[in-house]
């Protein structure tokens, strides 16, 4: 390359670095300036969102559980579990490694507040008897397997009860299917005596797809919530409401 262009190429880099530094020190701060991010519960959780759907309303692909408005003690419970092993899902035991218990306290109370809409259920897929079979077990129980019904933990209205008790309503089938299979094949734990281990491990599989069914095909009632007190005491221990369910007189 010959001198004569070398020094104008020298020039003309200079020239320019001298433009980008005029530009910086009078441009308006704002075009400069790094972008704000706002300081809220509802972005940082984003990174829940983008698999439990806007606003933790559900994914769409069946699997990922609606998380807004379960009771607050529930999701806590569920978000240490994630993070300390009890509950074996890698994305979700990344994501909660470096927080602690009161951060888990502020995710679970931001998506327990939230009160959105349901959408309509899918609709069930199993024969008429099949679905006899899943609602029986949910209201009434199987006493020949030592099966509690659902009710009888999960609230008459199955909407769980606060603080610590999931919904069964309001959930893909799929999920429920591989929650109920987690319990029944050891891969899911909770605090002993681990009662949902105990139910699901005493069903056999065509009864876990028949509650799947039931449950994920009923609608839930507008304004529908967690209710305040079981509807009587527990049918078996159960570790996992060590923390005290309020025991009520049979109300939702």
């Amino acid at each position: 390359m010959s001198a004569p262009r070398t020094g104008r190429l020298a020039r003309t880099a200079i020239a320019g670095g001298l433009t980008a530094a005029l530009f910086a020190i009078s441009a308006p701060a704002h075009l400069h300036a790094a972008p704000s991010v706002e300081d809220s519960m509802a972005q940082r959780v984003l990174a829940c969102t983008g698999c439990h759907g806007a606003q933790g309303r559900a994914a769409r692909d069946g699997y990922y559980p609606r998380i807004a408005g379960k009771p607050a003690g529930y999701l806590f419970q569920q978000l240490r579990a994630f993070r300390d092993g009890r509950r074996s899902y890698g994305p979700m035991a990344t994501l909660l490694a470096p927080l602690n218990d009161a951060y888990l306290h502020e995710i679970a109370a931001h998506f327990a507040g939230l009160d959105l809409p349901y959408p309509p259920p899918l609709r069930a897929t199993a024969s008429v008897d099949t679905l006899a079979r899943g609602e029986a077990l949910v209201t009434r129980g199987d006493a020949a397997l030592r099966v509690p019904a659902c009710v009888q933990c999960h609230g008459t209205a199955l909407m769980g009860v606060a603080p610590g008790v999931p919904a069964l309503i309001g959930l893909p089938r799929d999920y429920l299917n591989a929650q109920l299979g987690a319990w029944r094949t050891g891969q899911r734990h909770a605090a002993t005596p681990d009662c949902m281990a105990q139910v699901a491990q005493a069903l056999p599989v065509a009864d876990i797809s028949a509650l799947s069914q039931w449950l994920g095909a009923q609608p839930v009632p507008r304004g529908a919530k967690p209710a305040t007190t079981l509807p009587a005491a527990t049918p078996i221990p159960c570790g996992s409401m060590a923390a005290g369910v309020p025991r009520g007189t049979g109300k939702p």
